[in-house]
């Protein structure tokens, strides 16, 4: 624990949200004060004067950008709408910050921007050594145009900023919308109802074979503010765990979890996605002492008691609801 933020004033774009909310209060933990965070429905950060506007007012030392549009590749979905919003917050947001002096600025890619077919684990060094996997290439290459832009305002007018690229997230606090989740809590949810509803069949999408890095929440709200504390380097940084599971070996364990008992069937004409993705961390490691510490399985347990218990307290709320009117 450090003073280094304990005279900052610091905006998170994105602090309302899953890992957003992990990062402000480790912020606060950590003696910070002065935290600005943005909601959506007041401040779309895809309009330039909504962007100036929160940075004049806030007058941050920090910015922290976690904002970010869910994409939805499957049947056209919302992909060109999401590669748009979150090209321009980040384009802009950078543009805005480097205008007013802002000290430094964390921004946050993602491993859908690394080749389809990188040799594993991902290094950095490979990350344009080929083309995206089709599926999430518009939201990798609208986050990866971010690091182009954060190293030539680093070469051209000395701007501090640093990008880091997690693996898959996951942990309590997650979205479990069906429509818009991604894998760990789309997959929790799907084994809960079939095991409420006493489904005997399951439907997964793919053939179960390709392989994904998920990291704890938690520990990427750590490794963000470590590398706001102590990483200045233009370079971009992997944050994953090295540990690799494959998505058939991932529905079984939280199929067995959750007590189900009956079939997986894998629908195959849905796509995999990227073959493989594992993190080398190595650099986090020697560049500002990250290590994660949450193991995997334990993660996933704490997800899935987190989400049982959510369940369980809106149906609380629904029942006491419902006897107050009947009274």
């Amino acid at each position: 624990m450090t003073s280094f933020f304990a005279d900052k004033r610091v905006v998170v774009t994105g602090g309302a949200g899953f890992l957003g909310s992990c990062v402000v209060r480790k912020l606060r933990e950590r003696g910070c004060s002065s935290i600005t965070v943005p909601r959506r429905a007041t401040c779309d950060l895809t309009r330039w004067e909504n962007i100036t506007r929160l940075l004049d007012q806030a007058s941050p030392h920090i910015v922290i950008h976690l904002a970010g549009v869910v994409d939805n590749p499957v049947g056209g979905g919302n992909t060109a709408a999401a590669f748009y919003k979150n090209l321009m917050m980040g384009v802009q947001l950078m543009e805005a910050a480097r205008q007013r002096g802002v000290e430094k600025m964390v921004c946050l890619g993602t491993a859908s921007s690394y080749p389809k077919l990188a040799p594993t684990p991902l290094r950095e060094e490979e990350l344009w050594n080929g083309y995206p996997d089709e599926t999430r290439a518009p939201y990798g290459i609208a986050k990866k145009i971010l690091l182009v832009q954060s190293k030539v305002y680093r070469q051209q007018y000395a701007f501090n900023c640093i990008y880091l690229i997690p693996a898959n997230l996951f942990g309590p606090g997650d979205n479990f919308d069906p429509h818009t989740s991604y894998v760990i809590p789309a997959l929790i949810r799907k084994f809960f109802d079939a095991v409420r509803n006493g489904d005997r069949e399951i439907v997964c999408w793919g053939s179960g074979s390709s392989t994904r890095d998920f990291l704890f929440v938690d520990d990427c709200a750590e490794a963000i503010l470590l590398a706001t504390e102590r990483y200045n380097d233009g370079e971009a940084i992997n944050v994953g765990t090295g540990f690799e599971i494959s998505i058939r070996d991932l529905a079984y364990h939280i199929g067995r979890q959750l007590g189900f008992s009956g079939q997986i069937v894998w629908d195959t004409s849905k796509p995999d996605g990227q073959p493989r993705r594992r993190l080398d961390g190595s650099r986090a490691e020697r560049a500002f002492g990250f290590r994660p510490r949450t193991d995997f399985f334990e993660g996933l347990r704490k997800t899935i008691d987190w989400y049982r218990a959510k369940i369980a307290q809106e149906e609380g709320k629904s029942k006491s609801c419902a006897g107050s009117l009947k009274g």
